[in-house]
């Protein structure tokens, strides 16, 4: 999530200062990315030193200084609504990474490490789902959408994590798992399987 330019939607609106903008990103997003202050005001010193915010001189002593969108700013803002967000260069995916390093160093159980984090996956996915059925979607859609996408990434990470180890069972049996452990058992066992297989 690119807080730059949440926090230029967020002025947008109207002036804030960085503790505003802290609390407005966070309540829009349903608290799903929290920000410490300094992060808020960071993101802001960026935003001026390039150009795309400016203070506003209020004339109030003692008050946190607002900033507003420069020109640049209100443009910037803009195109990010019309602008597609790019998948060609994803973040780094620790699981995705930790899993490729697993079939290739020896003496990892890599079943086991799939298993562990299929059962982390599967309980966050519980706790998702059972945050977004005490949510009201008419009063407070924006969270409800946030959790929806956090419950669609589990639902994938779950069914790719299947994939996983059915593909070390097929093409790695070596790295399934440590010597001793039940071969029997190197086959999907995670909630969606069958999607995966089909």
């Amino acid at each position: 999530m690119s807080i730059r330019q949440g926090f230029l939607a967020l002025l947008s609106e109207q002036p804030m200062h960085g503790y505003q903008l802290r609390q407005e990103f966070e309540r829009r997003t349903g608290g799903a990315w929290p920000l410490n202050i300094g992060q808020a005001y960071t993101t802001l010193a960026r935003l001026q030193r390039d150009g795309l915010v400016e203070p506003v001189a209020d004339g109030t002593e003692g008050s946190p200084e607002q900033f507003r969108l420069t020109g640049t700013g209100a443009v910037q803002a803009e195109a990010w609504w019309v602008t597609s967000v790019g998948r060609e260069k994803p973040g780094r995916d620790e699981l995705a990474i930790k899993l490729a390093l697993a079939v290739t160093v020896p003496g990892v159980d890599v079943t086991a490490v799939v298993r562990r984090q299929r059962d982390e996956t599967l309980r966050a996915l519980r706790a998702l789902t059972k945050q977004k059925r005490g949510l009201d979607p008419a009063a407070d859609l924006a969270h409800s959408l946030v959790l929806e996408s956090q419950v669609f990434a589990a639902e994938a990470e779950a069914r790719w994590l299947d994939h996983v180890e059915a593909s070390v069972a097929a093409y790695g049996p070596a790295r399934a798992g440590t010597a001793g452990s039940d071969t029997t058992t190197n086959q999907p066992t995670g909630a969606l399987t069958k999607e995966m297989t089909r």
